[in-house]
């Protein structure tokens, strides 16, 4: 229940962020070239957005296994020699996420202690910018959840979007949609297989 929800707000929020940056994005497109004035603050607010979006997202994409990669390779090797390589590669990602974690930390509290504003709007710059420490920071958390699943034995890997796979059943089910919208072309095929 309390994963559900997470999940439902994790989704939500990515939501309200995607509609804010697209909206924003239109009404300034409106107003420069309907009403021949801009909004000055809009280009700021939603490269914020976009900042957070990916940021956030970037975790989420992981939990739900969004994220596209090339593992064919590792899939052909045995059980556990795929969990080792698994386990590797997410030792990797932590090292990573920490190092930008800790840079970010650094940067962060420069800002805050500078105290600079954004260009457009009277808002102290570490304020917004907090996303790269709550990104990396939620980064971290998914792939110990899928480190401590791939030890667990309950996954094998970075479960990655299988496009190719997609795409197959995509065809699969448009197939199968025209072949039931045209009868004849359905008695077509199966004479055609028992030839």
């Amino acid at each position: 229940m309390v994963r559900n929800l997470v999940t439902k707000l994790e989704e939500g929020f990515l939501s309200v962020l995607l509609v804010s940056m697209t909206l924003l994005v239109f009404a300034e497109v409106v107003a420069r070239f309907g009403f021949n004035a801009g909004i000055h603050w809009a280009q700021e607010v939603t490269l914020l957005l976009a900042a957070w979006f990916v940021l956030f997202g970037a975790s989420y994409g992981v939990k739900v296994g969004a994220h596209i990669g090339v593992d064919v390779f590792v899939k052909m090797m045995p059980h556990n020699t795929h969990r080792f390589i698994t386990l590797v590669a997410v030792g990797l990602c932590l090292i990573y996420c920490g190092l930008f974690l800790y840079g970010s930390w650094i940067y962060l509290s420069k800002m805050k202690m500078i105290g600079i504003e954004l260009e457009d709007l009277p808002v102290p710059k570490w304020i917004p910018m907090s996303i790269l420490v709550i990104g990396f920071v939620l980064l971290i958390v998914r792939f110990l959840q899928l480190g401590w699943k791939v030890v667990t034995d309950q996954a094998e890997g970075f479960h990655f979007a299988d496009e190719a796979e997609e795409s197959m059943e995509l065809a699969k089910e448009l197939e199968e949609t025209a072949l039931a919208q045209d009868p004849d072309k359905n008695k077509a095929n199966k004479t055609e297989g028992d030839k």
